[in-house]
């Protein structure tokens, strides 16, 4: 990544789009109906693999603004999360053919055009090679598998194959985030030299996921599919042989976008971490855990700091990159994207001017008693400035939009599964020195396959 000073000259076409937005700021609340007429008339026609929350969660999102058809849903737990599923899209007169096995699935269904997985981590190595191989593309939901080899070998079928493979880091498409890496960090470089990135995924403490009493999995349904009991498949993220933690789950979404914004692949990593809220046997990943990386280039030289805590929610998930003459904030939650500019920086006024920025009111100066004195300590809070980015958009859909689009030959993928590799090994690493208290250190051939 170039830090070259904001001060640099700026070639003027460069800035025509965002100086054509700079009155009414980039509103894309349209952009839906607007892709969807682009999409042309039919329909896409679809499957679903794993119909679970998030399952559901895609599906919904989908069926209300994204032109598809979904022609059929695969999940193992048929008195539950298929009927739920099914009486999903009967809301949205669709009646797909329901399946309990995704091979069954793949043996019958011969006129699907893309195939979406959102099943737990352990399953996605095997159902993404079959699937793509069967010649559908795939959307799968992150994490890519909970082992490296697994990736790996999504990657090789996606190669192989020819078919396109998206992984779920949906922060590649999110339109603040787009228009962030592309104006505030590269274009624009406003934020100076970057030294320092942060982010954090806290929530507060959960009970265990349950299951109604009178729709259980038959045990030998649960053995059949790699579970040992309920309990274990309704919380499948926290064992070892299933999922990586909430690291995995969360933690992984932001370290893709430390790698993504930086430009850089880390040199080394170590990490701290311990079940401090749950017990070690039904809950075997870390629910605390701090981790600090190192990227390093011939020119570039930062730390990045990351912490995932499942006991407190406050200041919920961001993501910060903090260089010489500004920070820069970011999250899925809109309220809490914020430029700052550094006191000693130079004037963003320009930045406004040509729409890369919205200035924000000044916070009025807090009256200091009669008498006293400024404490030389007290460090003034530098104004802050919004990003021109208007979306009322769900968090998946601009993802799910973009693979979509990309089946359709419209638009290439925001994150392909080689996209994704570098974010998948750092996670499982990262896990992998938190449990060994060892610092781990990594070779640029690690992130590739």
């Amino acid at each position: 990544m170039n830090n070259s000073s904001s001060n640099a000259p700026l070639q003027r076409r460069r800035f025509l789009s965002s100086a054509a937005l700079a009155a009414g700021g980039l509103a894309l609340t349209s952009r839906a109906s607007a892709q969807d007429a682009a999409s042309g008339g039919e329909p896409i026609k679809i499957a679903l693999i794993g119909a679970g929350t998030q399952g559901q969660t895609l599906l919904g999102v989908c069926l209300k603004s994204l032109n598809v058809r979904v022609m059929a849903v695969c999940d193992i737990w048929e008195a539950y999360n298929l009927n739920q599923a099914s009486r999903i899209l009967a809301g949205f007169k669709q009646e797909p053919n329901l399946y309990a096995d995704y091979r069954d699935m793949l043996a019958k269904e011969k006129e699907l055009e893309a195939i979406v997985i959102a099943t737990p981590d352990f399953c996605h190595t095997e159902q993404t090679v079959a699937c793509l191989q069967s010649g559908f593309p795939v959307y799968c939901e992150s994490l890519m598998s909970h082992t490296i080899e697994g990736a790996k070998k999504m990657i090789q079928a996606a190669k192989e194959t020819g078919k396109l493979l998206q992984i779920g880091f949906q922060r590649r498409s999110n339109p603040r985030y787009r228009f962030a890496y592309e104006h505030i960090v590269n274009e624009t470089k406003m934020l100076g030299k970057i030294v320092a990135a942060n982010g954090q995924w806290n929530r507060p403490v959960q009970t265990d996921r349950g299951w109604p009493k009178r729709a259980p999995l038959a045990e030998a349904a649960l053995s059949q599919y790699g579970y040992s009991s309920m309990q274990q498949f309704r919380n499948w993220q926290w064992y070892k042989e299933l999922g990586g933690g909430p690291l995995a789950e969360l933690g992984s979404h932001q370290i893709d976008v430390f790698n993504w914004f930086t430009g850089l692949l880390p040199k080394s990593v170590m990490a701290s971490g311990g079940s401090l809220f749950y017990d070690n046997e039904s809950h075997q990943w870390c629910d605390t855990l701090m981790a600090i990386f190192e990227y390093a280039s011939e020119k570039e030289n930062l730390r990045a700091l990351y912490q995932t805590v499942n006991s407190n929610s406050n200041f919920g998930h961001i993501e910060n990159f903090m260089g010489d003459q500004g920070t820069l904030y970011l999250s899925e939650s809109s309220n809490r994207v914020k430029v700052y500019r550094e006191p000693a920086a130079p004037d963003w006024s320009k930045w406004v001017k040509l729409g890369i920025l919205e200035s924000e009111e000044k916070p009025k100066e807090e009256k200091k008693p009669e008498g006293a004195v400024l404490d030389i300590q007290e460090t003034v809070i530098p104004p802050s400035f919004n990003l021109p980015v208007k979306s009322s958009d769900p968090v998946f859909k601009p993802h799910l939009e973009n693979f979509f689009n990309a089946v359709r030959g419209k638009e290439q993928l925001n994150c392909p599964a080689e996209t994704a590799y570098p974010a998948t090994v750092l996670t499982l690493k990262i896990n992998e020195a938190a449990q060994s208290g060892q610092k781990i250190e990594f070779k640029p051939e690690d992130f590739l396959v």
